[in-house]
């Protein structure tokens, strides 16, 4: 019998390495929900600005009362405009939702919410993304649920939908209430 160089079993072993951890990879629950390593930690703190014309907010704000989202949006995102309609639904439900415009010009920010309407209470912006990097931001619209006492208890990333409302967003904001 021939005898195999060495060399010969290092790609057969690296495409075995590969596929076992693609495997593993799938037996998670859902495969395209983005862990957090926010749920169940506090909402990191904001370095953020305040946002001419519009209320503020802060990290009090956040750990006071109620169940509330915090939703990240840009007027340069395509997937933030589709999302708007279903926000501006949440806050005629009385949803308290803060706004967390990311690395946008000003003025755009402005003609985005004077075009589609403004879903939120307060907002502020994150002209830097360090705020978002403290969140573990994958990219905009982000929306996460706090409870009472601003416990992240979900982050969903990618644009809400009526679909993701009902399977998603609205269930985090009941297990916050329940809180």
């Amino acid at each position: 019998m021939p005898k195999i160089p060495p060399l010969m079993l290092v790609p057969p072993v690296i495409f075995l390495v590969i596929a076992g951890l693609f495997g593993f990879g799938m037996l998670r629950d859902d495969p395209d929900a983005l862990p957090s390593a926010r749920a169940g930690k506090l909402a990191p703190a904001l370095t953020v600005e305040a946002m001419d014309g519009y209320p503020s907010f802060t990290d009090a704000d956040l750990q006071s009362g109620g169940v509330k989202l915090v939703n990240y949006w840009a007027s340069w995102c395509a997937p933030c405009r589709a999302e708007h309609r279903f926000l501006k639904q949440l806050q005629d439900e009385g949803v308290v939702i803060y706004g967390i415009n990311y690395k946008d010009d000003p003025e755009k920010a402005d003609g985005f919410l004077a075009e589609l309407g403004n879903p939120y209470t307060a907002m502020v912006a994150d002209i830097g993304g360090r705020t978002a990097l403290d969140w573990g931001l994958y990219g905009v619209p982000e929306t996460y649920v706090l409870d009472a006492n601003g416990v992240v208890i979900l982050r969903f990333a990618g644009p809400v939908n009526e679909s993701i409302l009902t399977s998603t967003i609205r269930p985090a904001m009941a297990e916050a209430a329940a809180r």
